[in-house]
């Protein structure tokens, strides 16, 4: 174990650290690597690239491909300038050269034992293996460190680093989206790579995902164009909440439906889901078209999300396909009737069930939409 002074900080029930680490800590336990790497061209020459003189043969055997890895391929530019830039500051001693933190990730867990006197201080553990930890944000920033010190400078300098071991990959992936797609102008292909499966190690996560990208990517799907995926994009609704409620869906049904009412879910997951919110644009048509609604909102699709399982029950009930619109939409025509497109009007209905709160609503919605689909 690696040992450092750390401060604990938690934002909206996330929890992470703040600490440094030596430039011998980052070689020895940072990852470097990349999605899809295959080297890059040399820079154009400059003066600074010439006082840098990177071996870029040792670099890139550090440099590993993965396809779990959400970094892009290196751009050799710019750790030349880092690496120019670094120097600069050694030999001016008025400048830090790394003021800012990088952002680092680790799939094992750090054990934090807090001071006696202050709680949020104390000493971190890390596991001392190579490649425990991983680079979200500040990847060039260490490599160009890593650089210095194969060249055999020491630059005696302590790096600050924001430290999460309990992120999920999905977490990882759109808090990396995030912090990149505008400050850093990610290719839009990167993050159309960063949106497969291969990112999601756990089937139901990777199935939920396919299903949410489908219902915003289909020109036929009556959310087209409105989940925010991954971050970022001009949709109102966050991905991640949706994609939590199909995981509980997806397991929902293999606990109570067996091993082949699963795999028929798991083949026609975005059929069902594409059909389902067709069915609901037609129950509640004016709903889904007005601005004065609140029915294509987080907590609304969460609570439709939540009721699936009825939805498909009370189709096959009528003894039809429950993956068929027509089926689907003869199954919650009862919402039509009974709920009717003003439960969804924000200054109405709604907004009195918001008053207990986003989870309430969820809640309440919920019950009520299974209370209505009974015949």
């Amino acid at each position: 174990m690696i040992t450092v002074p750390a401060h604990r900080v938690k934002q909206f029930g996330v929890e992470f650290f703040q600490a440094s680490f030596s430039a011998k800590d980052i070689d020895r336990l940072v990852k470097f690597e990349v999605l899809g790497y295959a080297g890059a061209e040399a820079p154009k020459p400059s003066k600074r690239a010439n006082r840098a003189r990177v071996n870029w043969e040792m670099l890139e055997k550090r440099i590993g491909e993965s396809e779990t890895a959400y970094q892009r391929p290196v751009i050799r530019r710019k750790i030349d300038e880092l690496v120019a830039y670094y120097r600069d500051c050694k030999e001016a001693g008025t400048l830090p050269a790394i003021p800012g933190a990088v952002i680092i990730t680790s799939e094992k867990r750090f054990t934090f034992t807090p001071m006696a006197s202050q709680h949020d201080l104390g000493l971190l553990q890390i596991p001392e293996e190579h490649g425990v930890l991983r680079v979200l944000d500040g990847q060039h920033r260490l490599l160009a460190l890593h650089a210095l010190t194969q060249a055999g400078e020491n630059l005696g300098i302590e790096v600050p680093a924001v430290l999460f071991d309990r992120l999920d990959a999905r977490q990882i992936v759109e808090l990396f989206v995030t912090i990149n797609a505008k400050h850093t102008r990610l290719n839009p292909s990167h993050i159309v790579s960063l949106a497969g499966r291969k990112l999601y190690p756990d089937p139901n996560q990777a199935l939920a995902h396919d299903v949410i990208r489908s219902l915003n990517e289909d020109d036929t799907s009556p959310l087209a164009g409105e989940i925010k995926m991954l971050g970022t994009g001009r949709g109102r609704v966050s991905q991640a909440p949706l994609a939590e409620e199909i995981v509980e869906f997806l397991e929902t049904v293999e606990k109570i439906g067996g091993g082949a009412r699963t795999n028929e879910l798991r083949q026609g997951a975005k059929r069902f889901f594409l059909n389902y919110m067709k069915a609901l644009a037609g129950v509640f048509p004016a709903a889904w078209a007005g601005r004065k609604y609140s029915i294509k909102t987080g907590a609304a699709l969460r609570a439709f999300i939540r009721v699936a399982p009825d939805v498909m029950a009370r189709a096959r009930e009528l003894k039809k396909d429950a993956f068929d619109i027509h089926a689907i939409r003869e199954a919650v025509r009862p919402w039509g009737d009974r709920l009717k497109d003003r439960r969804f009007e924000t200054e109405g209905e709604w907004k009195s069930k918001l008053a207990g709160g986003t989870r309430g609503t969820v809640e309440a919605l919920t019950r009520e939409l299974r209370e209505a689909l009974r015949p």
